[in-house]
């Protein structure tokens, strides 16, 4: 049973081969509604893993924070950068 091939279209990202990357791609849902609702799997995977969890810690909001850290000094670094190039105000 175990040895039944499963379709392209169902395999998860992680389990799809090179060659059959295009053809993963297109049985995705690229419509609006499709990417809320990939955005709202996501959302849900994460809070169940990390914050809603019966032991929880600081560890999933920490790791929440340091991604909104990170994105910011990387959307900000191109300001930074000209800032610390400029020799005078």
């Amino acid at each position: 049973m175990a040895d039944r091939p499963v379709p392209v279209v169902e395999k998860r990202l992680m389990d799809v081969k090179l060659g059959e990357l295009g053809t993963w791609l297109g049985g995705r849902d690229f419509t609006p509604n499709g990417l809320i609702s990939a955005v709202r799997r996501g959302h849900d995977r994460y809070y169940n893993k990390y914050i809603n969890v019966k032991k929880g810690g600081i560890g999933g909001i920490a790791m929440l924070i340091v991604g909104y850290v990170a994105i910011s000094y990387v959307w900000e670094y191109d300001h930074i950068k000209h800032d610390r190039w400029r020799k005078y105000h």
